[in-house]
């Protein structure tokens, strides 16, 4: 068993771990990385990437079946759930190589097995029970991730009930699915198989769908889902399931009222757990509060020389903001003087249903319970030429202003390509720009970005397209 000596080593080979390793390496430190499963983390290899390859092939079928207004004609359109899976999988194996390229070209010693505390500054390495290494190193970071949280009455059996690692692998596509969940694991995989032409049921406990999103985003998206055709059942309570050999039957409370809806299949999306057993934990200084590691604004746990970053840590649970916080960790270990704690509230949120939905900052909500006197603004895409154009007329943004400052609090969006949009007010945000910079910069004509423009001028009225 071999036994090493390094300046650090990192737990995890997610999308903040292995960004931190690389970070580390490229600082100057002699590097370790334990990974127990796939290089890339979940992100990778069962969440960010490869659902997003399967929601590319189900805005495909939604495209193919409305060829005629765009003047095409096609027979006999089909698929094969078979091929999407393959590719979803085939996109996943090529990033998780990637990562493994890129931790070899920056000298990062990669360990394959399950990484364990064992002492200060220490930590044990097994694969199938069997000792691989002891490893020592001043500083150790934990990225070990998370995990679909399970509720009683409804867990998932792999069958008939799946969490979101066996929603991307189906064998045979679901003619009838039901969906516990409306965060954006639940709405991406509604969408996802709504758009592949199932029968689809979304059910959420709270009083909205994407809760976490602003009210007005949140109502925009559910009334686009219905008319797509998808059932949505809101401050409901799943109050237990009855399987046989080929349904799920839920059980579920709504509006004072019981109903039971029969499906091919249920997906739990209901969130997620952090990785804080079996990695020797106990009888350290680390916190865990919630099945979540607890630390300060640089990642530190409570244990001298140990650190924890990303999902393991609690919300906003995103691999961007995972990545951010490794290279945060790792520039404070090597002393570099222009380090900043991260603001969660710079993050921006997607989630990448149809129609796709976008935020950064505050919602008008928590603004004004925050204290804020606001100036909102809102354009929809029914008033933006490219959005027209694309045939994608459907769609807002939602911008929050400080009516004293100016200071912009925060922007919400739906509709397309707003994913990729959003990174214009994640700027503005972490430059501290007002309304001033904002409604003096020249965006590009004919682009949806327009909109965004359109949204901060009519928040101090001066919109020209409305």
């Amino acid at each position: 068993m071999a036994d090493q000596n390094f300046d650090l080593i990192v737990l995890g080979g997610g999308p903040g771990g292995y960004v931190a390793a690389i970070r580390a390496a490229q600082l100057g430190m002699k590097t370790a990385l334990v990974e127990r499963e796939h290089l890339g983390g979940i992100c990778l290899n069962w969440g960010c990437i490869p659902t997003k390859a399967l929601l590319r092939s189900s805005e495909i079928n939604h495209l193919l079946h409305t060829l005629d207004a765009y003047g095409f004609a096609a027979d006999n359109i089909r698929f094969d759930i078979n091929k999407i899976v393959k590719r979803s999988r085939a996109v996943a194996g090529q990033l998780s190589g990637g990562v493994k390229h890129l931790l070899r070209k920056n000298k990062v010693t990669v360990f394959d097995g399950h990484g364990t505390l064992a002492g200060k500054g220490r930590l044990s390495v097994s694969k199938d029970g069997k000792g691989v290494a002891e490893l020592a190193a001043k500083h150790i970071i934990l990225a070990t991730g998370a995990r679909a949280r399970v509720l009683p009455g409804i867990e998932p059996d792999g069958k008939l009930v799946w969490t979101y690692k066996e929603a991307m692998v189906p064998d045979a596509m679901p003619k009838r699915l039901i969906v516990i969940g409306s965060g954006a694991i639940g709405a991406e995989f509604a969408s996802f198989y709504l758009n592949l032409g199932a029968e689809v049921t979304l059910v959420e406990v709270l009083d909205r769908i994407l809760p976490v999103e602003d009210a007005e985003i949140s109502s925009f998206v559910q009334k686009s889902f219905q008319k797509q055709g998808m059932k949505i059942l809101t401050g409901a309570k799943v109050q237990g399931l009855r399987k046989n050999a080929t349904e799920v039957t839920a059980v579920i409370e709504a509006g004072g009222k019981v109903q039971e809806i029969t499906a091919d299949r249920v997906i739990s999306a209901v969130g997620i757990v952090g990785n804080v057993e079996g990695i020797g934990l106990e009888g350290t200084g680390v916190k865990v509060d919630r099945a979540h590691v607890v630390v300060d604004e640089y990642c530190r746990t409570g244990e001298p020389g140990v650190y924890a970053i990303g999902d393991l840590t609690g919300p906003p649970w995103l691999a961007h903001k995972a990545s951010h916080e490794g290279v945060i960790c790792v520039e404070r270990i090597a002393g570099l003087n222009d380090v900043h704690p991260l603001d969660t509230g710079n993050i921006p949120g997607c989630t990448y249903c149809r129609p796709q939905v976008a935020s950064v900052g505050m919602t008008e909500e928590a603004a004004k319970k925050a204290g804020h006197q606001v100036k909102v603004g809102r354009f929809p895409f029914i008033g933006n030429g490219k959005a027209i154009a694309m045939g994608e007329p459907e769609g807002m943004i939602k911008t929050v202003f400080d009516a004293k400052t100016g200071e912009l609090l925060g922007a919400h969006m739906a509709g397309p390509e707003v994913t990729e949009m959003i990174q214009g007010y994640t700027i503005a945000r972490t430059m501290e720009t007002t309304e001033a910079e904002l409604m003096h910069t020249v965006f590009p004509h004919p682009t949806i970005s327009e909109a965004m423009h359109e949204a901060v001028l009519d928040a101090y009225g001066r919109v020209i397209h409305i």
